[in-house]
């Protein structure tokens, strides 16, 4: 009787380091679009509300995430970039870019914890309001909005975590456009006919001396 052994197949080792790969990429995508989108959004909502005494009477004052602080925003935009750049570099750069890419959501989810009890802004506007320097502003409440774009850094976070943990798993963008050193090959210079006219058009508009065959 004979034994046959099993070969395992030659795409099996791969498989599962592809298949994590291409799923990281897909959530990290998905996570860090959604995470900038979100974050932007919310710091164009209102964040904090109050009132000012003006004039003996109450004057409604309210404050947009970007009143509060500019920081979520900016972190956000930049966030995105380094997403996109991810799979335009390799190797160390690709590490660099996600690291990036992961700081940006930390440091947006702080900025919006700090701003979810800023009332600067809205001190500012009571001081304007009243025509005094030194008033502040009466009955403040925040909105949820700033815990929203923590939410939003939270996932650019977990973005540039991904990217970190199975990057080099990813594609990265085409190198045929790039110079790499590596000498390519001369094009040999086509026949032409001088008794037919269309190949002598045809070597100019390719550069070539027709009168040099």
């Amino acid at each position: 009787m004979e034994y046959v052994t099993a070969v395992p197949h030659p795409r099996t080792p791969a498989a599962g380091p592809a298949r994590a790969g291409r799923r990281s990429l897909a959530v990290a995508l998905l996570c860090g679009a959604l995470g900038a989108a979100v974050a932007l959004l919310a710091t164009r909502q209102e964040w904090a509300e109050g009132t000012a005494t003006v004039a003996g009477g109450a004057f409604p004052l309210t404050a947009k995430g970007s009143d509060v602080t500019g920081v979520p925003a900016a972190l956000a935009i930049v966030g995105l970039a380094a997403l996109v750049a991810v799979f335009a570099v390799r190797r160390a750069g690709r590490f660099a870019v996600a690291a990036v890419l992961a700081l940006s959501g930390a440091g947006t989810v702080a900025a919006a914890l700090v701003g979810a009890s800023d009332g600067s802004a809205l001190d500012d506007q009571a001081a304007k309001a009243a025509g005094d320097t030194s008033a502040t502003v009466d009955a403040l409440s925040h909105t949820a909005w700033p815990y929203v774009a923590a939410v939003g850094g939270a996932l650019l976070l977990l973005a540039g975590l991904l990217a970190l943990r199975y990057g080099r798993l990813w594609p990265a963008m085409s190198g045929r456009y790039e110079r790499d050193g590596t000498p390519r090959p001369r094009r040999r210079p086509q026949t032409v006919d001088p008794d037919r006219p269309e190949d002598l058009w045809k070597a100019i508009d390719r550069g070539e001396d027709p009168t040099s065959a």
